[in-house]
């Protein structure tokens, strides 16, 4: 059985999963699901798919993967960007595998429209993308096939880059028509569920999935800090990046 492990909140990560194979979702951003409760085995495949928030593993992410029993099962690990750098994201999701039980068969990291910046990898993954990540696990699983327990070489260091996200709060624009969608799927519980105007900024992770969901765009970044962070991105977001396997 292929399960997928997914800590998506805006679909970019999703997206990459699902152009990877086809499997039983396992939903990281599901603050009320008991992951204690999902057990793998040694027959098992995971597909373990984390976004990279500022070259680390999101630590709901990685909490609620220590919470799963990988029981042996081979794991693909992969870290979603938008056009940045994953930096230690690769290294800490196998670390955090590993501790869950999980043995590393594969790495990828790939490309996905920026989250909060969205004009950087706007459109990613696309249909070449796809493709190639079609061809990434035809690869992964002739490995497989194969039996080679081999780890790969994944690229980062230990111990990992200091975690800094200050993350970008969302505020509610006077158009909210109060439907409660961003709260019910908000992965931490930030938004009150009776007044879906107020967000704890203390426990928003910045994750923008609240601005992805609304119905009405009422959801947003305040455009000052935008133009700020899309400025200063420029430098480091330039070109055209390439998905990577490591095997």
């Amino acid at each position: 059985m292929v399960y997928k492990l997914l800590f998506s909140p805006t679909g970019g990560t999703a997206a990459v999963a699902n152009a990877l194979t086809d499997g039983q979702i396992v939903d990281l951003t599901d603050r009320s699901r008991d992951f204690s409760a999902v057990a793998l085995t040694a027959e098992d495949v995971a597909v373990i798919a984390v976004p990279s928030y500022a070259g680390r593993v999101p630590k709901t992410a990685a909490a609620r993967l220590a919470e799963v029993q990988g029981g042996g099962a081979r794991a693909v690990l992969v870290c979603v960007y938008g056009n940045r750098a994953y930096e230690d994201t690769l290294v800490e999701l196998a670390d955090l595998a590993e501790a869950a039980g999980f043995r590393a068969a594969a790495g990828i990291a790939a490309l996905a429209e920026h989250s909060i910046a969205r004009t950087y990898a706007a459109g990613r993954p696309d249909a070449a993308d796809k493709a190639e990540l079609h061809t990434f696990w035809e690869k992964i699983e002739a490995k497989l096939r194969a039996g080679d327990d081999t780890a790969p070489a994944l690229p980062g260091n230990r111990p990992y880059k200091p975690l800094a996200v200050h993350s970008m709060v969302p505020h509610t624009a006077k158009r909210c028509i109060d439907c409660g969608r961003c709260a019910a799927a908000c992965p931490v519980g930030a938004i009150d569920a009776t007044d879906p105007r107020r967000t704890d900024a203390d426990l928003c992770i910045g994750c923008m999935r609240c601005v992805a969901l609304c119905p009405v765009q009422a959801r947003q970044i305040d455009p000052d800090a935008l133009a700020a962070l899309t400025a200063r991105l420029a430098p480091l977001c330039a070109g055209h990046k390439e998905n990577e396997l490591f095997l």
